[in-house]
């Protein structure tokens, strides 16, 4: 039975080769970061843009 199990585990070697991982795209914390930096900007410029806007608007 040893013989069989080592040609089974041959073939099985032979025609599934071992899964390479896909090391493509970003972690999980790196994108989390860069959305929370956007996020961050885009809230300065919106509050920046509305204080201006109100700053001109006052009676001097």
């Amino acid at each position: 039975m040893n013989m069989v199990h080592m040609a089974i585990a041959v073939w099985w070697g032979l025609t599934h080769p071992p899964a390479t991982r896909d090391e493509r795209g970003l972690s999980q914390s790196t994108e989390n970061a860069i959305l929370l930096a956007g996020a961050v900007t885009v809230a300065v410029l919106i509050v920046t843009v509305i204080t201006a806007y109100v700053k001109a608007r006052l009676p001097a």
